[in-house]
């Protein structure tokens, strides 16, 4: 016999567990004393944390079937994410693209990611993009220490895009992004230390290139792309006082993107990613006998903090490379109407372990093409394993010439 209270019990606690690890990832938390020594941590776990981690989500499942390679990718709606600057070099004179995924679907009915982006070409050298990402947790009821409710809750976040780009030549553009972040994970609520907690708000921008041109290759043409884009460089968040304040993922992703045109009707693209985020390592507070007993609380400003990123890491450069991610990908269309995709990538066991392979395939027709993805994770779990993602992008073009 199925135990309904128990069911919807369970379900709420996922819900809030998810929330307290989202609060963690944005605290700066102290170890106790003799939990790890200075050299186990070298080279061991040392996560690189920060405050709304759903902005570096893949949202459309063309990119997420390539494993979220993005940077060099053709041009499409969904550029603003990945490198706005793409958006220069876009075919046709505009277009919309909205996507939705579940989140940890296997435990929770509720929780959604929702993504909606736009372009429109101003002349041959400028294009404007906007986008609006939502993330929610569904309805979620709090209660104090003693199990009294304190109301019912939906934690959410969201951020809102407009971006720019332009070309500079026939081969390369310039984009820049401005972004408004707000994260509202238990507004309302009081935390262990008495405070109450608010919703966090950051204002942020993104800067990017792109160049493309071709290339003979053993009697085949290649056309390549290489990008670049440096994301989400914007003020800290704050979800108590203003004395404690966390970074926003400001991230930095170089790729390349090569396609060449089998015949006439079968094209191939491949490409990779390469990702790092511009904030500091964590740094610990060691004993006598080598063993931590804190972490440290830094207060870098925005760009000491993004250039001392590059040399902190306390397991020096090893470690430095340990905190950069790849994303693999390849992408089959036969006769620019049926897309195949694939891809993978990976982090260091050292900075999250995530590594997953992926799947997906593309149809366009007239007036909108719809993609698919499907992500498989090797050893660690992933909140959108066994989901099919869709995402679908309507060409105001065609629409047009249709109605003509």
């Amino acid at each position: 016999m199925i135990h309904l209270p128990l069911i919807k019990k369970t379900l709420k606690n996922l819900k809030v567990f998810t929330i307290v690890c989202s609060l963690l990832l944005t605290t700066k938390i102290y170890a106790q004393g003799g939990l790890q020594s200075k050299e186990s941590l070298l080279g061991q776990r040392n996560v690189i944390t920060t405050a709304a981690p759903f902005l570096l989500i893949s949202p459309d499942s063309r990119s997420a079937a390539m494993g979220d390679l993005g940077a060099a990718t053709s041009a499409d709606a969904n550029s603003i994410h990945w490198n706005a600057s793409k958006l220069a070099f876009i075919e046709g004179d505009g277009g919309i693209a909205v996507s939705a995924a579940p989140w940890l679907r296997q435990l929770v009915p509720d929780i959604w990611f929702y993504y909606m982006s736009g372009y429109k070409k101003i002349d041959d050298k400028s294009t404007i993009g906007m986008s609006l990402r939502y993330f929610t947790l569904g309805n979620i009821q709090f209660t104090d220490n003693q199990g009294t409710s304190t109301g019912d809750y939906e934690p959410k976040e969201f951020a809102l895009d407009g971006a720019y780009a332009r070309k500079l030549s026939d081969n390369l553009s310039l984009g820049v992004a401005l972004r408004f972040v707000f994260s509202d994970l238990a507004r309302g609520q009081v935390g262990s230390s008495g405070t109450e907690i608010k919703a966090g708000m950051a204002g942020a921008g993104d800067i990017s290139m792109t160049y493309k041109n071709d290339v003979k290759l053993s009697d085949r043409d290649f056309d390549y792309t290489i990008g670049g884009n440096i994301s989400n460089i914007g003020n800290k968040i704050t979800y108590t006082t203003e004395a404690n304040r966390d970074f926003i993922p400001v991230n930095l992703r170089l790729g390349t993107f090569w396609n060449t045109q089998i015949d006439e009707y079968n094209e191939i693209g491949f490409g990779v990613d390469f990702n790092k985020l511009l904030v500091p390592t964590p740094q610990y507070k060691y004993d006598s006998l080598g063993e931590i007993s804190g972490r440290v609380i830094t207060d870098d400003p925005l760009i000491n903090g993004m250039l001392s990123s590059f040399n902190d890491a306390p397991g020096g450069f090893k470690e430095e490379l340990n905190e950069i991610t790849i994303s693999a990908g390849l992408e089959y269309w036969y006769a620019k109407q049926f897309a195949l995709r694939a891809g993978y990538f990976y982090e260091a066991d050292t900075k999250g372990s995530r590594k997953y392979i992926t799947f997906g395939a593309g149809l366009k027709y007239n007036v909108f093409q719809i993609d698919a993805a499907y992500l498989q994770p090797f050893a660690r779990r992933h909140p959108l394993q066994n989901t099919i993602r869709f995402s679908l992008h309507f060409d105001l073009d065609a629409f047009k010439n249709q109605e003509n």
